[in-house]
C-alpha cells in the first residue's frame, strides 16, 4: 500500500487503537500512539494527533486525555458497552443449551471485540464452554432465521421432525411425517428454543423444539390461527406448561405452606394472588395445563404443597402416586 494510501486511513488506525488497546486501567501515552502508527505504516507528528483526537471525538468516541504522573494519557471512556454487561452477554451464551459449543466459541470471541485486548481477557477467565450440555445441531442459527422470516412474511412453513434414539441417532418422527405449520412465536424455555404455532387439522396449537426441526422450508401460503393468536400472551401461555408438556388446560386450586411463597411467584409471576388460609398456609387459583410434568412439580414440593381441586385432577394425582407406588414396589 502506497504511504499516500495509508495517510488516508490515518483517523481509522488511530480509531482501532484506542478501541482495542486503550480503556481507563490502560491509558496510552503519545509515544505509544505515534508508534502504532508508525507500525501501520502511518507517518504522523505530535501536533496531528491532537486534531486527530478531535476529530474522533467530533465522531462520537469518547476519548479520554489526562495528566499522570508528568505524563499525558489517553484512553476510551464510554462505550457502546460496559464490561459488566459484557460479561452479562457471555453467560447467556455460556448458559445457553440451544448454542452448540463451537457456535458459543465464535460469539464469545465476537463479544470480546467490543471491548479492549485487556478487559477481554477478563471475559476470557469466565470461558467453561466445553463441559456444558450443548445441543448437537449446528443448523439451529439458520432455522431461527428462517423462522423469523416466515413469521415477518405472514406465510406457513413446513419441515420434519426428529427425536434421539437410544443409540444417539435422529429419527424422523411419525415415519418422515411433513408438518405444516403456521408460525407465531419463538420463546426460549427449560434451557431450549421453541416455535409456537398452529396445525390446521387439528385446530390447536402446538410447540416444536427448533434444534429438532430439519429441512424447514418457508412456504407462499397465509399462516392461520389468527383468531387464536390475536389475543395471545406467550409470557401467560409458558407459566402455564410445566416442562413443556401439553395437557388440558385447568383451572386448578393449590394449597402451599407460606415457606413456598418464593417457589409460587417465581413459577407463576409477582401478579399470582396468595390468598390467606391459616397462619401458615395459603393458596392459589391458576389455569394450568394439567400433565404428569404438572403432577411431578407439585409431588417435587413434598408436604408443603397439594392440589385442593377440581376433584378430577386430584384423581390424577392419586392415579399418579398409584403408578409410581407400583412401579417401585418389590
Amino acid at each position: 500500500m502506497a504511504k499516500g494510501e495509508n495517510q488516508k486511513l490515518k483517523l481509522l488506525y488511530l480509531a482501532r487503537f484506542f478501541l482495542e488497546q486503550t480503556d481507563e486501567a490502560h491509558p496510552a501515552a503519545m509515544p505509544d500512539i505515534l508508534r502504532y502508527l508508525s507500525e501501520c505504516g502511518v507517518s504522523a507528528e505530535r501536533k496531528s494527533i491532537y486534531s486527530d483526537v478531535e476529530a474522533l471525538r467530533s465522531f462520537g468516541l469518547d476519548i479520554i486525555g489526562e495528566q499522570r504522573d508528568r505524563n499525558f494519557y489517553y484512553y476510551i471512556g464510554e462505550r457502546q458497552f460496559e464490561l459488566a454487561e459484557l460479561k452479562l452477554l457471555v453467560d447467556s451464551v455460556q448458559a445457553s443449551r440451544f448454542i452448540t459449543a463451537k457456535k458459543s466459541n465464535e460469539l464469545i470471541r465476537k463479544i470480546e471485540g467490543l471491548t479492549s485486548r485487556e478487559e477481554a481477557k477478563q471475559l476470557q477467565r469466565q470461558v467453561y464452554v466445553s463441559q456444558r450440555v450443548k445441543t448437537m445441531n449446528e443448523s439451529i442459527y439458520y432455522n431461527v432465521d428462517k423462522l423469523h422470516t416466515a413469521i415477518a412474511a405472514d406465510v406457513r412453513i413446513r419441515f420434519v421432525y426428529f427425536r434421539w434414539t437410544a443409540e444417539k441417532k435422529e429419527e424422523l418422527r411419525h415415519g418422515g411425517k411433513i408438518y405444516e405449520i403456521s408460525p407465531w412465536a419463538l420463546t426460549w424455555a427449560e434451557d431450549n428454543y421453541y416455535l409456537i404455532g398452529f396445525e390446521k387439522p387439528e385446530e390447536k396449537i402446538k410447540y416444536f423444539r427448533v434444534d429438532k426441526m430439519l429441512r424447514i422450508e418457508v412456504t407462499q401460503e397465509k399462516r392461520e390461527g389468527r383468531e387464536l393468536f390475536g389475543q395471545f400472551d406467550t409470557a401467560v401461555y409458558m407459566r402455564r406448561l410445566f416442562g413443556m408438556y401439553s395437557g388440558e388446560e385447568t383451572r386448578v386450586r393449590l394449597e402451599f405452606v407460606n415457606e413456598l411463597a418464593g417457589v409460587v411467584i417465581d413459577r407463576f409471576g409477582r401478579d399470582i394472588a396468595l390468598q390467606k388460609k391459616d397462619d401458615g398456609h395459603f393458596t392459589i387459583v391458576v389455569e394450568v395445563a394439567v400433565s404428569r410434568q404438572f403432577l411431578g412439580w407439585v409431588m417435587s414440593l413434598g408436604a408443603g404443597a397439594r392440589i385442593l381441586g377440581p376433584e378430577s385432577v386430584v384423581a390424577q394425582m392419586r392415579g399418579e402416586i398409584e403408578r409410581m407406588r407400583q412401579q417401585y414396589e418389590l
